[in-house]
């Protein structure tokens, strides 16, 4: 079974932070609050300076390391939604890990960018499959994102509900930004040392 994720994410001045928390509350139940750390890395057969078309994360938890890779499919992108499909996959130790990075490595993957952010994760009270996060980016800011995950004949029905949210929480349409975090990071020069892999 393909299942996509239809999202969109909104800047939040971190003033607004409390005040939008209050009005998610109102929709939907409080699910986990958790501090990621992301190790991206990328083909580097292309200019140093020009941002990578190709790129995988790890992430460590406390049991497993997640390695993981969207695809675009901009062809079902609106001025407000976008949709991707992702691919997912654990290995349980860090032995593992290093095998898998020395077959990327050898296929021309480099380490890249480092992403950390602080994420409170809320489930909409009438449809469970719409996943709310309040996300404090460092180094970016705040941002919240709305995602549901449907299968290829959701999509429509998928952006609508995300539309019908957005109205829900009284979200601008100038506060939508579809843009990636890891673009955005790059767009400012911030790479950090890695998290996880040594």
């Amino acid at each position: 079974m393909v299942w996509l994720e239809v999202e969109t994410k909104v800047r939040i001045d971190s003033k607004e932070v409390n005040n939008l928390r209050k009005k998610i509350k109102k929709i939907a139940r409080f699910v986990k609050k958790e501090t990621r750390g992301d190790d991206y890395f990328a083909i580097r057969r292309f200019r140093k300076k020009s941002y990578p078309k190709k790129a995988f994360r790890i992430r460590k938890k406390p049991d497993k390391y997640e390695i993981n890779f969207k695809k675009w499919l901009r062809k079902y992108w609106d001025n407000q939604i976008v949709v991707k499909q992702e691919f997912e996959f654990a290995l349980k130790d860090k032995e593992d890990v290093d095998k898998l990075l020395a077959l990327f490595r050898d296929l021309g993957f480099k380490q890249w960018l480092k992403k950390r952010k602080t994420s409170e994760s809320y489930v909409h009270k009438k449809d469970k499959r719409i996943v709310i996060e309040i996300n404090k980016v460092e180094h970016l800011g705040y941002f919240m994102e709305i995602e549901y995950l449907a299968k290829p004949s959701e999509i429509d029905s998928a952006k609508n509900k995300i539309r019908r949210v957005l109205k829900e929480l009284e979200i601008k349409p100038e506060q939508v930004t579809n843009k990636g975090y890891t673009r955005m990071l790059w767009d400012k020069g911030i790479k950090d040392k890695r998290y996880f892999m040594r």
